[in-house]
C-alpha cells in the first residue's frame, strides 16, 4: 500500500526490454514493492546508485509508458507504523489519461484531464485520484474528463512541471469508489440504501 505522497523524483538510467534502472537516493532492498509513476513494481536489483524493477509486456501495455524515461516519481510500499498522509493508493493503475488543458491562476493550476467514460463513475468530486503516483483531490467531474488544482509547490516539486496539453498520464481511482461500484453491480437486489454504502466504506 501507498500513500500518493512522492518520496523522490528519481533518474531513469535505462530501460531495456523489461528492465529500468533508476538512479535513487532511496536504499532498496531485492523484493521491495516500490510505486514509480503510480505503478507497484519490485525491486530485481540494487545497484550502488539505485535500483532495477522489471515491467511486464501487460504493464508496459497498460501505462503511459513514454514517461518512464528520464524522470521518475518513486515512492517506497508503506511499513506498519509509518504516519499516513495523502490517500490509500494500491499502485494498480486504472487507466491511461490525456491532459486537455493546464490553466494558471497564479497561486494554483487548473489541470484537465480526459479518461474513457467508463471509468467516470470512479473518480468522485472531492474525493481523492492518484495522477502518476501524486495524490491529488478532484474538484469537478465532467462527462468523461476531471479538473484538478495543483498548487506551485506540488507543480515545481512534480513531473507535473513537465506536463503539456496532450500529454499522458497514470490514472489511479478511488479504490472505496471501485469497490462500492463493483458491490452495487453485483447485488442482487436493485436497491442499495446510503447507510448500506456508509457501511460498506467502513469496512475499508
Amino acid at each position: 500500500m501507498f500513500t500518493g505522497l512522492i518520496r523522490e523524483v528519481a533518474t531513469v538510467k535505462s530501460f531495456v526490454g523489461s528492465s529500468l534502472s533508476i538512479r535513487a537516493t532511496y536504499k532498496a532492498n531485492i523484493g521491495d514493492s516500490i510505486a514509480v509513476n503510480g505503478a507497484c513494481l519490485t525491486v530485481v536489483k540494487v545497484n550502488p546508485d539505485g535500483f532495477a524493477v522489471e515491467l511486464s509486456p501487460e504493464s508496459q501495455k497498460l501505462l503511459a509508458i513514454e514517461n518512464y524515461r528520464n524522470e521518475v516519481h518513486i515512492e517506497p510500499a508503506m511499513k506498519m507504523g509509518d504516519r499516513f498522509e495523502g490517500h490509500i493508493v494500491q499502485g494498480h493503475i486504472d487507466t491511461v489519461g490525456t491532459i486537455k488543458d493546464i490553466k494558471n491562476n497564479g497561486n494554483s493550476y487548473d489541470v484537465f484531464i480526459t479518461v474513457e467514460k467508463k471509468f467516470i463513475p470512479y473518480i468522485v468530486p472531492k474525493g481523492s485520484i492518484t495522477i502518476d503516483g501524486v495524490s491529488l483531490t478532484v474538484n469537478d467531474v465532467n462527462e468523461n474528463s476531471f479538473r484538478l488544482t495543483i498548487i506551485p509547490h506540488t507543480m515545481k516539486e512534480t513531473l507535473f512541471k513537465n506536463y503539456r496539453k496532450g500529454s499522458r498520464v497514470n490514472v489511479e481511482t478511488d479504490m472505496f469508489a471501485r469497490y462500492v461500484a463493483h458491490i452495487i453491480n453485483h447485488q442482487k437486489s436493485t436497491s442499495l440504501s446510503w447507510d448500506e454504502v456508509d457501511r460498506i466504506s467502513a469496512n475499508y
